[in-house]
């Protein structure tokens, strides 16, 4: 995995577990990887992973079934979307809203890229 400087690594790896849970591929209540097995994927070390499980267990995201391993919770996924939906608000979209005061883009211009955007990317919902 390709990891990015401005964000700590298990940071970015808790949001490729989440990813994986929203996508079906690691569905609630089924096992995930173990920290060992998820640091060999990952190419980091196991303690960086057990960082990555304290903090998605903080986040009532994943759990440890004693004897058996890891977990998403069954309502993993309003979980990881409050979550990341969070994080986007407080986060990332200051940044956005400072970039587009800075280009000088208006929000209706701004509301017909975000409606062309989802015509072309998911043309089959909504």
């Amino acid at each position: 995995m390709e990891f990015k400087d401005k964000q700590a690594i298990y940071l970015q790896i808790a949001d490729y577990i989440c990813e994986q849970i929203l996508l079906g591929k690691w569905p609630p209540g089924e096992r995930i990887p173990s920290v060992r097995d998820l640091a060999t994927m990952m190419e980091v070390n196991p303690n960086t992973v057990m960082r990555t499980y304290e903090f998605l267990q903080n986040k009532e995201i994943i759990f440890n079934k004693r004897g058996i391993g890891y977990s998403a919770d069954d309502q993993a996924n309003n979980k990881i979307l409050a979550y990341r939906k969070e994080r986007f608000l407080t986060t990332e979209l200051p940044e956005v809203f400072k970039n587009l005061y800075l280009l000088d883009i208006g929000i209706q211009e701004l509301h017909t890229l975000y409606q062309k955007f989802i015509e072309e990317m998911y043309p089959l919902t909504k």
